[in-house]
C-alpha cells in the first residue's frame, strides 16, 4: 500500500513537472517570437529595411510553439470537450464513454507522432532563408504527439484510474493499428471522416484530436491522406505568417487586463451609461465593446468579466444567471470588433483582406452592441442599479485614465486600414504598447508578464493546433467536392442573392450547434464564400456575417462556450444561465437578420447610394 501511495505520488509530481515544463518552453518561445518579430519591424521602420531571415525563423517559433503547447491544449481546460451529451448518460456510460474519447485522444497523438516522424525521415532539403533542415518541423510535431499521448496518460490516470488509463490506451492502439489494414470498401472519405469525428465529439475527445483520428480512419478505406500526408498538410496549414497575430493580439490582451487597464475600460463606461435603465448592465455592454478593441478574444473577455463584473452585478441585485448571461452576452463582441481572433482565422482560410474585414467588424460591432443594448433594457427587470449622472468632469477624467487601453485599439487599427504597417506588425506592436502603458503606469511586474506569456503561449498552440487539424479534414472535403455538393445545397430554393443569404445563414445556424467557431470558420468558410461570390453577395460583407452568426453559438447549446467559461468561474449552472440569455439572443438573431438583409440588397444598390457607405 505504502508503495501504491509512493508510486502515485512520483507520477503526480512528474505530471506537474512536465506540464511547468512545456508552459516555461512555450512562454520562452512565445518571448522569442515576439523579440524577432519587433526587431523586424524596428529595424524596418527606422532603418528602412527588415532582416531577409526575420519572417521565416518567426513562422517556425510559431510551429515550434503549437508544437510545445499541442500536449496541454489537448489535456487542459482549452482541449475543446463536448461534455454536454455525455453528461446525460448513467454513471456506467460515461465511463465507457470517457474511456473511447480518451481512445480517439491518443490515436490524434498517434497520428502526430507516427506521421511526423515518418515525414521527418522521408523529406530533404533546407528552409528557403535560414538553410534550416526541413525535417526539424515535422520532428517537432512527432515528438508534440509522443509527449501529447505521455500527458494524457499521466492526466487518465489521476482524474481516473490507472485501469482506466491502461484500457484507453489500449483501446487508442487499437483504433490506430485499424489505421493500417486496407478495406476494398468503396465510401466517401470525407463522409466517414465526419462522421467519426463527429462521434469522437459527442464523445467528449477533444476536437483537434477528433479530426485527426477522423481523417486517419479513412486511410484503409481508399482515402488520400496517410499519415505523412495529414501531418505535412496540418503543418501547412499552421505554418502562416498571418497567423503570428494570433499569439500576440492574445498577450496584448492577457497584459492589458493584468496590468488594470480593462477596469479602467469600466469605471469609464460606467460614467457613460452607469445612470440609464439597468446601467450597470449597459456599463457591462460598453466595456465590453471597448475592451474589445484590445483584446480580439470573446473567451477572455468573458472570463474577465465573470470575475470583475458579474460579482457587482450580483451585489446589485440580479440573479447570479441572469448576471451570467449578460456578461456571456456581450462578449462574442471581442471577436467582431477588431481586433478580431475570428477575423485573422477567417482570412488565413480564404485569403480575405484582413484590413476590409476588420472595417466590416466595426460596422457589425454597431449593430451587435445596438442590439445588446435594446436587449438588456427590455429583459432586465426589477432591478434598479442606475448610479447618479456623471459630470462632464468625471468622464473627463475617466476618458484620461482609459485612454492607454482605447488607444491600442485605434492605433491597431487604423494602421492596419490604411497600410502602415501589416497585421503581423500591428499584433507585435500591440504587446510592446500594452507593455509599455503597463511599465508607465507601474501596474505590471515581471511576475505578471511571465503569467500573461504562459497564458497567452497556452491560448496560441490551441488555436494553432486547431487549425493544423481542420487543414487535411478541409482538404478532404476539397477532393470529395463537398463545396459543389453546399453549394446545390444553399441554392436549391434559388440562386440569387437573398435566397443565397438566407439558405447560407441556415446551414451556418445548423452547423455552429455542433462545431466549435474555430473549427466551423476553416472548414465552412472555403465552402461557402464562392457559393456567396457566384450570387453576387460581396466576399467580406459575407464573412462578416459568417463570423457574426457563428460567433452567436457562443451562447447556445449543446457548445456555447462563453456560457460555459462564465458559469464554470461564478458556480451557476450552465442550463439556468443558457434560460437567461434567451432575450439577448433573439435581439442578435435579429441583428444578424438586420445584417444579411442588408448585404444581400448590396448588390442591387447604385453606384451613388454605394459611395455613402
Amino acid at each position: 500500500m505504502r508503495r501504491r501511495v509512493e508510486t502515485t505520488g512520483a507520477l503526480d509530481r512528474a505530471e506537474a513537472r512536465l506540464r511547468a515544463a512545456l508552459e516555461i518552453a512555450g512562454a520562452s518561445i512565445l518571448a522569442a517570437l515576439f523579440g524577432v518579430v519587433m526587431v523586424a519591424v524596428l529595424r524596418r521602420y527606422l532603418l528602412g529595411g527588415g532582416f531577409v531571415w526575420s519572417d521565416e525563423l518567426a513562422t517556425w517559433l510559431f510551429l515550434a510553439l503549437v508544437a510545445v503547447g499541442a500536449p496541454l491544449a489537448v489535456t487542459g481546460p482549452l482541449a475543446m470537450r463536448l461534455d454536454v451529451v455525455v453528461k446525460l448518460l448513467p454513471a456506467g456510460g460515461r465511463r465507457v464513454a470517457g474511456l473511447l474519447a480518451e481512445a480517439i485522444a491518443f490515436q490524434g497523438a498517434f497520428v502526430l507522432a507516427m506521421g511526423g516522424a515518418s515525414v521527418a525521415m522521408l523529406v530533404g532539403g533546407s528552409s528557403t532563408v535560414l538553410g534550416l533542415p526541413e525535417w526539424l518541423r515535422f520532428a517537432g510535431f512527432a515528438g508534440a504527439g509522443g509527449l501529447t499521448a505521455l500527458l494524457l496518460f499521466l492526466h487518465i490516470r489521476r482524474e481516473r484510474t490507472l485501469a482506466d488509463a491502461l484500457g484507453a490506451l489500449a483501446l487508442g492502439l487499437g483504433l490506430y493499428a485499424l489505421t493500417r489494414l486496407h478495406c476494398d470498401v468503396t465510401v466517401t472519405p470525407s463522409l466517414v471522416a465526419t462522421l467519426f469525428a463527429g462521434a469522437g465529439l459527442l464523445l467528449g475527445a477533444p476536437l483537434p484530436a477528433a479530426l485527426l483520428a477522423g481523417v486517419s480512419i479513412t486511410a484503409p478505406l481508399g482515402g488520400l491522406m496517410p499519415e505523412p500526408a495529414i501531418v505535412q498538410t496540418a503543418v501547412g496549414g499552421v505554418g502562416k505568417f498571418l497567423l503570428l497575430a494570433i499569439p500576440f493580439f492574445l498577450l496584448a490582451g492577457e497584459m492589458l487586463t493584468a496590468g488594470g487597464l480593462a477596469e479602467r475600460l469600466i469605471r469609464f463606461a460606467a460614467t457613460l451609461v452607469g445612470h440609464w435603465r439597468a446601467g450597470l448592465a449597459q456599463t457591462a455592454l460598453v466595456s465590453s465593446a471597448l475592451f474589445s478593441g484590445a483584446s480580439g478574444s470573446s473567451i477572455a473577455n468573458a472570463a474577465f468579466g465573470a470575475k470583475v463584473m458579474a460579482p457587482t452585478l450580483v451585489a446589485r441585485g440580479y440573479p447570479p444567471a441572469n448576471a451570467a448571461a449578460i456578461v456571456a452576452g456581450v462578449s462574442i463582441l471581442d471577436n467582431i470588433i477588431p481586433p478580431s481572433i475570428a477575423f485573422l482565422i477567417l482570412a488565413s482560410a480564404t485569403n480575405l483582406s484582413v484590413g476590409s474585414l476588420l472595417v466590416g467588424g466595426f460596422v457589425a460591432g454597431a449593430v451587435l452592441t445596438l442590439a445588446l443594448a435594446i436587449g438588456i433594457h427590455l429583459s432586465v427587470r426589477g432591478v434598479v442599479d442606475a448610479a447618479p449622472k456623471a459630470s462632464a468632469a468625471e468622464r473627463g477624467r475617466a476618458l484620461i485614465g482609459a485612454l492607454p487601453a482605447i488607444g491600442l485599439g485605434v492605433v491597431i487599427v487604423v494602421g492596419i486600414r490604411f497600410g502602415v504597417v501589416t497585421v503581423t506588425e500591428a499584433s507585435a506592436l500591440a504587446v510592446a504598447y500594452a507593455i509599455a502603458a503597463c511599465l508607465a503606469l507601474r501596474s505590471l511586474g515581471v511576475r505578471g508578464v511571465a503569467a500573461a506569456l504562459r497564458k497567452a503561449a497556452g491560448e496560441s498552440a490551441a488555436i494553432g493546433l486547431l487549425i493544423g487539424a481542420s487543414a487535411p479534414f478541409a482538404f478532404l472535403l476539397a477532393v470529395d467536392q463537398v463545396s459543389a455538393q453546399m453549394a446545390e445545397l444553399v441554392t436549391a430554393f434559388g440562386a440569387g442573392p437573398l435566397a443565397v443569404t438566407l439558405l447560407a445563414n441556415l446551414v451556418l445556424l445548423i452547423a455552429g450547434l455542433f462545431l466549435d467557431i474555430g473549427a466551423a470558420i476553416l472548414l465552412l468558410a472555403p465552402l461557402l464564400l464562392p457559393v456567396a461570390a457566384a450570387a453576387g453577395l460581396d466576399p467580406i460583407q459575407f464573412g462578416v456575417v459568417l463570423v457574426v452568426n457563428l460567433m452567436i453559438h457562443g451562447l447556445t447549446p449543446p457548445l456555447g462556450i462563453l456560457v460555459y467559461v462564465v458559469s464554470g468561474i461564478m458556480g451557476v449552472p450552465a442550463s439556468a444561465v443558457f434560460r437567461a440569455v434567451l432575450p439577448l439572443l433573439g435581439v442578435l438573431l435579429a441583428a444578424l437578420m438586420v445584417l444579411s438583409l442588408g448585404m444581400a440588397a448590396w448588390p442591387a444598390l447604385a453606384p451613388w447610394a454605394k459611395a455613402l457607405f
